[in-house]
């Protein structure tokens, strides 16, 4: 049976079509996902994708955070279902607390879009188990509330349990405290991460590198042997 990633769409978001495309290029089954419906039509997975949901008013993923749809994800994410949260969706993924911390204005208070290089950190996830441990990829970041941030208690905890997945290289682009791109939940199963893996899952557009189908291809594998 071929595994079925869904993908969820607010009023906002941009990056949507490009994730499911990215499904479908990693050979699994990509299904469309509408915020009102609690509905998740049986997938085995779930991306939250890039974009601006319900015009990052209030604050980045804040009204998202109350979607009908994000009952459900929540739900199953706390059972062990595999959640990718990518920029727009690592902010939700913050503020429905399924992931620590909190994302702020970069702090140079500007948007910035441009290939980031970005070192593996932990390859065991849900989501980056066709990666090494300290392999560098190189992945589009296009965001104005990017900036990583969190008490120092939890950011040792993050450390020290492995939790920190991503971290930028050659410049930290926003400010994020400690490099850090991207983070997962203690079980794994739910990674966060401000860049954009897909945006390079094909050579003629993004980075014109395949660096980012790995989380798709991850997350297939991880879904077809469980």
């Amino acid at each position: 049976m071929t595994a079925r990633i869904g993908v969820v769409t607010f009023p906002g978001s941009l990056d949507d079509r490009d994730a499911l495309r990215a499904v479908r290029l990693a050979g699994a089954e990509p299904v469309s996902l509408w915020h009102r419906d609690k509905d998740l039509r049986q997938v085995d997975a779930v991306v939250l994708p890039g974009g601006f949901s319900y015009g990052d008013y209030l604050r980045a993923g804040a009204i998202s955070r109350f979607a009908p749809v994000m009952d459900t994800v929540v739900e199953q994410a706390r059972s062990g279902m595999p959640v990718l949260g990518i920029c727009n969706g690592f902010q939700v993924l913050t503020e429905t607390h399924l992931l620590p911390g909190a994302m702020l204005r970069n702090n140079h208070l500007h948007f910035i879009c441009r290939d980031q290089k970005l070192r593996v950190e932990n390859a065991g996830t849900a989501w980056t188990a066709d990666y090494a441990a300290g392999q560098d990829i190189h992945i589009p970041l296009k965001n104005i509330d990017g900036r990583y941030t969190a008490d120092e208690r939890t950011l040792d905890e993050l450390e020290a349990t492995g939790r920190v997945v991503f971290r930028y290289l050659d410049g930290n682009p926003n400010g994020s405290l400690r490099d850090i791109a991207g983070i997962a939940n203690e079980a794994g199963n739910v990674v966060g991460l401000m860049p954009h893996p897909e945006h390079a899952v094909e050579p003629l557009v993004g980075t014109g590198r395949t660096d980012g189908l790995g989380f798709f291809t991850s997350i297939l594998k991880r879904l077809v042997h469980a």
